[in-house]
């Protein structure tokens, strides 16, 4: 079977050699070689197709397309790009575990931090990427993060993300901001929202990143490879009795109204106070009874 399939192969290529040789083509009084062919092994079993052009200047050049197997391990055929790949500006991260979302959220400071939830099969977030991709182009300063359903579902579990697409807004000390799921349709909540917490500003703190309740949910899930320490409990500050004495003996500042001669303002009496004025005038009525 194989003797006849190349048999085939050397009797069109015969032809079509014979048919370009008698071809010739005068251009300008210079006259191009006709095109030849040549069977070569290429080493498979099977004679490789290769053709021959010859310039007008009469350099040969043998040029002939790599073996389809070639081109399959080079990348060159079967390896198309993805939707949610196309289109990425450098301020746009994939998210590969708990551990580098945990991390990402930390090290991102006080910068802004939106993490988009999508699916590959999800035809919404497919008509969003664009869109998104174009507004990350527009606000660099804005750090996105992308976490793929299908590739971490258990964490998205462990994270209450139910609905595609679905984002969330993260900065600094504040933590999340906001989470919200939104369409091609209903762009203008994001637009909104990034509106909206975009202009800088400086947290008092060290950034959050995740809730206390979704880190404990991440370490209890089995199925991820994620540790955390729960931070220890402050202490109540409770003053001590040297402060109690020492706020009971520092006077009272008199307010300005009764320095300027206006009638002062009725505030309620401490309840000490008020128990001991109440006795002093029950005792005047007892006295007075007599």
């Amino acid at each position: 079977m194989a003797l006849k399939m190349a048999e085939a192969v050397m009797s069109k290529t015969c032809a079509f050699s014979s048919t370009c040789s008698s071809i010739q083509h005068h251009n300008n009084g210079v006259s191009s070689f006709p095109v030849e062919s040549a069977m070569v092994s290429s080493g498979t079993g099977f004679p490789s197709l290769k053709i021959a052009t010859f310039s007008r200047k009469g350099n040969t050049r043998l040029s002939s397309p790599p073996p389809l197997y070639a081109q399959m391990a080079t990348g060159l055929i079967g390896k198309a790009q993805k939707w949610w790949e196309k289109g990425l500006q450098p301020n746009m991260e994939e998210i590969n575990g708990a551990g580098d979302l945990v991390e990402s959220l930390l090290n991102a400071g006080d910068k802004l931090v939106v993490v988009e939830f999508f699916s590959p099969g999800c035809g919404g977030c497919r008509a969003l990427h664009p869109k998104i991709c174009q507004i990350a182009e527009m606000n660099p300063e804005v750090q996105f993060l992308q976490v793929n359903y299908e590739e971490h579902k258990s964490m998205c579990y462990s994270l209450n993300v139910h609905v595609l697409p679905f984002f969330r807004f993260y900065r600094g000390a504040h933590g999340r901001l906001c989470s919200f799921s939104c369409t091609n349709a209903t762009i203008k909540k994001f637009r909104d929202a990034l509106a909206k917490h975009s202009p800088d500003r400086c947290s008092l703190g060290p950034p959050k990143g995740l809730e206390e309740k979704e880190l404990l949910a991440l370490a209890a899930n089995k199925d991820l490879s994620f540790n955390y320490t729960p931070k220890p409990e402050q202490p109540l500050l409770v003053p001590s009795q040297q402060e109690i004495v020492l706020a009971e003996k520092s006077p009272v500042p008199m307010p300005a109204s009764l320095a300027e001669g206006e009638p002062p303002l009725s505030l309620p009496l401490p309840l000490p106070f008020a128990i001991t004025s109440n006795a002093a005038q029950h005792k005047n009525l007892v006295t007075s009874g007599r």
